[in-house]
């Protein structure tokens, strides 16, 4: 991959592995690591990162994520507000993540266990197109096992987030008493399964829409595959929609501003997503937006681009 690569980093399994094995593949990339501060290891595992940063000649950026109330979304939301302003800011064009066989099918189980479709299911790709940037996974289709052999071998120093085997988390118990063993036995046929699900996934919920800058639009078919499209699109905008708010865009008739960042509305034919923009807008333009049947919502988006 001949692109700005940039790593995100924890020193653990999964990413230290992926750092070396980047190395070997001589594919160029920096790091990007955030300290929680909620482990007894964690100023040590931001000092082991700039210790590879240093010896590897790679760039390093660091982000001190204190939060009052610990969770995964906060987590994650901290995570990648700082990943993404570092690739706007330095012009990266990849982030590169570590998740792997295991972790998709723990993302499986979840799902499957709460009710969920395939678009649910199987949400995690190998390549993943967002606005501004791509993500790649490059241990997409290889198990954890694979990879701590392959640390073992190379004798490469990585942490243990002992918080993994916390079984009061769900994500945990699943690794812990289904996912991992099951990988295990199953590997194969579990790769093989996925190959057919992305494919059948692929063909159901196929890309078709127009795309302007941020303005995504597309013909309406059935509600149930439009708020699917929907979800995808709001994804690549970087909005993760909850089972709520997705209850509520199908509820108002494509026809909402999801919190207060991207505007979901129709006309007759067509449905249009774009991030929100409230702005005064001349009557000319207004105009010429209600002959093209441009519906509300998504006109202060528009204006912006075009003026």
């Amino acid at each position: 991959m001949h692109t700005k690569n940039l790593l995100a980093f924890s020193a653990g399994v999964d990413s230290t592995a992926l750092f070396f094995y980047l190395l070997d593949k001589n594919i160029p990339f920096d790091m990007a690591i955030v300290n929680y501060h909620t482990r007894e290891t964690s100023d040590e595992e931001v000092e082991y990162a700039k210790n590879l940063a240093k010896k590897y000649n790679k760039k390093i950026f660091v982000k001190e994520c204190f939060l009052d109330k610990f969770s995964e979304k906060t987590a994650r939301d901290c995570r990648y507000k700082f990943f993404e302003e570092i690739i706007k800011r330095q012009g990266y064009e990849t982030l590169i993540l570590a998740h792997q066989l295991n972790d998709r099918f723990e993302w499986f189980l979840m799902q499957f266990s709460k009710g969920a479709g395939l678009k649910e299911l199987i949400a995690m790709e190998e390549y993943e197109k967002r606005d501004f940037y791509t993500i790649w996974r490059p241990f997409y289709n290889t198990s954890r096992e694979e990879i701590e052999e392959y640390l073992k071998k190379n004798n490469i120093k990585y942490f243990i987030d002992k918080s993994n085997f916390d079984e009061k988390y769900k994500r945990n118990f699943i690794r812990a008493n289904f996912a991992n063993e099951f990988i295990r036995l199953f590997k194969k046929g579990v790769k093989k399964s996925f190959e057919y699900l992305e494919e059948d996934k692929k063909l159901i919920f196929n890309e078709n829409w127009q795309k302007k800058d941020k303005l995504y639009r597309f013909k309406k078919e059935n509600p149930l595959i439009d708020i699917k499209k929907v979800d995808i699109i709001a994804k690549k905008l970087g909005i993760l929609l909850t089972k709520a708010q997705r209850d509520e865009i199908l509820k108002t008739g494509f026809s909402c501003v999801v919190q207060g960042k991207i505007a979901i509305d129709s006309n007759e034919t067509e449905i249009f997503v774009a991030p929100y923009i409230k702005t005064n807008m001349d009557k000319e333009f207004k105009e010429k937006m209600r002959k093209q049947k441009i519906p509300p919502k998504v006109r202060g988006y528009i204006y912006k681009i075009e003026n």
